[in-house]
């Protein structure tokens, strides 16, 4: 399943749990109008007169309820994935962290983020779970959030957090992070009435008459456990075949089986396994890695684990659980390189040995990748790329490998500061003329001041060496510092860094790429709520956007006017066919793909797979796609919100 099929099935999910929703509230309603009757409704004479009116106007009040705290709570998380973590008490993991622990999450997070064509998110711990769990929140990857328990860090080695992580990053890419969101809010909705239930209940005074107002209460809490059947079996029918997608893709993506079974092996052996102590985790329950609450089999969230386990390693041996826990007894202290087992807090078994290697596929040996020349040209095909589209593989985490430890330790570090995140992404948009430059600077200076000016100046001296893959990566890497700057100073922000691209009056292409990615990803990130991942447009409404699009690709990707209409005819041909619009240069060719964009970002699903089909066949109608014009293909794809990984596989 690729990721434009399981962006409708995401879409099928939200319909089912609007449904079931509808559904829920008019059971609840039924429930209390029933309830009411009995109470209140009949007397000797039959019903009372005028009582219709009466439960008519309860049902608008229940309705009213749950919508409306479903509204609230809704309203309450448009902020994304932090504000769910922190719900939870998770502590926020600052970019520049000095914490050893806390900087090897980090580096794994970012190296994933990286692979996969996305913003690096947030990073939370909760300190207080000893159990293995973590989830991923937000709205779209601008707004992300990953959180992991301290159980994690105490109990995972580097590959079994590699591979939770992975398996996090593929509900961030496909979608299954906004549905979570949403969930919770619907969720919260018609759990409602059973908390007034319990609250009339526990608040009621002891008198004589109170009794009454007390089996009321009761009544209303038993009532609202219907909303509590149907949110844990909503739960149950949207989350369970996601855990197992998950899994393949952290397979697919580390390419070995040993860090995803590893840690679903200790879940499953060690006595804390996955339950969080936290009482607050009805809510969040769908999200999780594993089971953290311990639902009975009707309501699970998770498959079994063996099952789990079984489908990634099927040589499993149940024997393995025992064996692991025996070993994980009394956990010692090690140097981190002292045993492939250690935790990444460098705790390893007593008996350190290689428990797991002899039913688990041993790990693809490690490699040495080198990124490719400044002016390589690699061969592609459109179906190559359509498979790549958030589903990166084990050469992509090699490839971001290469690229986060490639980029020096000074320049990450002055892009994780709150104060000078800003002054990476300005140095990385300097042109390399010195006039121009100098110009650029001046800019700067009037917008910002002159300490901004000279920050940027000494950054410089570092981002001219980059090679051209690692200048988006580093804009990624800033990405968690620069979305918690104030509304203000971002919105100020994005002016001066077009102003920076545009003061030549031709703006180059990796002056628009990083723009555009960087402005596309912080808009998200004000306003995560309001991003539309998928749309419902129709590919033959917007033509003249397609026609556009392909065709500015189409001029990037070849030497002369003629072979420039090739490729966009070879375009048009894969994205639709029966209808070709003529071939036409585009003079303002930044102004027509910022006014295409947008538009092309509301395509169903299917729309955009034979958009960015077409876009490859465009861009690469020579067979070949330079390291620069695949860096525009990556841009274009990230505005229409389907990321695309840090390497293109290359066509067989």
């Amino acid at each position: 399943m690729n990721f434009f099929a399981q962006q409708e099935r995401a879409r099928a999910h939200t319909r089912r749990m609007l449904i079931l929703f509808v559904l829920a509230v008019a059971c609840i309603v039924g429930a209390l109008d029933f309830v009411l009757f009995l109470a209140f409704g009949s007397s000797g004479h039959g019903v009372h007169p005028g009582f219709g009116a009466v439960m008519f106007w309860n049902s608008v009040l229940v309705v009213g309820i749950i919508g409306g705290c479903s509204l609230y709570k809704i309203t309450a998380l448009r902020g994304g994935g932090g504000v769910v973590a922190r719900q939870l008490g998770a502590t926020f993991i600052e970019p520049e962290t000095t914490d050893f622990v806390h900087q090897r999450l980090r580096n794994v997070v970012e190296e994933i983020a990286i692979a996969s064509g996305v913003p690096v998110p947030e990073i939370y711990v909760l300190e207080g779970e000893p159990a293995i769990n973590a989830f991923a929140a937000g709205y779209t990857p601008a707004d992300a959030a990953v959180t992991v328990t301290q159980g994690c860090l105490d109990k995972l080695n580097r590959e079994e957090l590699q591979g939770v992580i992975a398996h996090e990053f593929s509900h961030v890419l496909n979608g299954d992070m906004r549905l979570n969101i949403r969930l919770m809010g619907v969720l919260f909705g018609i759990l409602v009435i059973g908390i007034i239930g319990r609250k009339i209940a526990a608040n009621t005074g002891r008198s004589r008459d109170s009794g009454y107002a007390v089996l009321i209460g009761i009544a209303i809490l038993a009532i609202g456990y219907i909303g509590v059947f149907f949110g844990r079996l909503i739960k149950a029918g949207i989350s369970r075949q996601r855990e197992y997608l998950a899994d393949a893709s952290a397979v697919q993506f580390t390419r070995q089986t040993r860090g995803i079974s590893g840690a679903l092996k200790k879940i499953g052996s060690l006595p804390d396994g996955s339950t969080l102590a936290s009482g607050e985790t009805e809510e969040v329950a769908h999200m999780l890695f594993g089971d953290g609450v311990g639902y009975s089999a009707l309501f699970a969230t998770h498959p079994p684990l063996h099952l789990r386990i079984k489908a990634i390693d099927p040589a499993f041996d149940p024997a393995e659980l025992d064996a692991i826990a025996k070993a994980w007894t009394n956990p010692v202290p090690v140097g981190e390189s002292d045993s492939a087992q250690a935790s990444i807090s460098g705790f390893a078994p007593a008996a350190i040995a290689s428990i797991m290697a002899a039913s688990t596929p041993a790990a693809a040996p490690a490699m040495k990748t080198a990124l490719p020349h400044a002016d390589a040209q690699i061969p592609l095909t459109p179906k190559e790329v359509v498979t790549q589209v958030a589903k990166p593989g084990n050469d992509d985490y090699r490839t971001a490998g290469a690229i986060h430890t490639t980029i020096s330790d000074k320049l990450r570090a002055l892009a994780y500061m709150g104060t000078r995140c800003m002054q990476v992404v300005f140095a990385l948009a300097l042109d390399t003329d010195a006039a121009m430059r100098g110009k650029q600077l001046a800019l700067l200076e009037k917008r910002f001041g002159t300490d901004v000016r000279k920050g940027v100046e000494e950054i410089a001296a570092e981002t001219d060496t980059l090679h051209p893959m690692q200048r988006l990566p580093l804009a990624q890497i800033a990405f968690p510092a620069l979305r918690r700057q104030p509304r203000p100073l971002l919105q100020s922000f994005l002016i001066g860094l077009n102003e920076l691209i545009q003061a030549d009056g031709e703006v180059r292409l990796e002056e628009y790429c990083l723009a555009k990615l960087v402005g596309v990803q912080v808009i998200d990130a004000l306003d995560p709520s309001k991003a539309r991942p998928t749309g419902s447009t129709k590919l033959s409404s917007c033509m003249l956007e397609v026609a556009d699009a392909l065709a500015i690709v189409a001029e990037y990707g070849a030497d002369n006017e003629a072979d420039a209409e090739r490729a966009y005819l070879v375009g048009m041909n894969e994205t639709l066919p029966g209808d070709i619009a003529p071939y036409a240069q585009r003079e303002e060719w930044m102004v027509a793909l910022d006014r295409a964009l947008p538009i092309l970002d509301a395509l169903t699903p299917a729309g955009k797979e034979l958009l960015v089909r077409g876009l490859t066949a465009a861009i690469g109608a020579d067979g070949k796609i330079s390291v620069t014009e695949a860096e525009l293909l990556r841009t274009i794809c990230a505005a229409l919100h389907c990321p695309l990984p840090a390497q293109l596989d290359q066509a067989a």
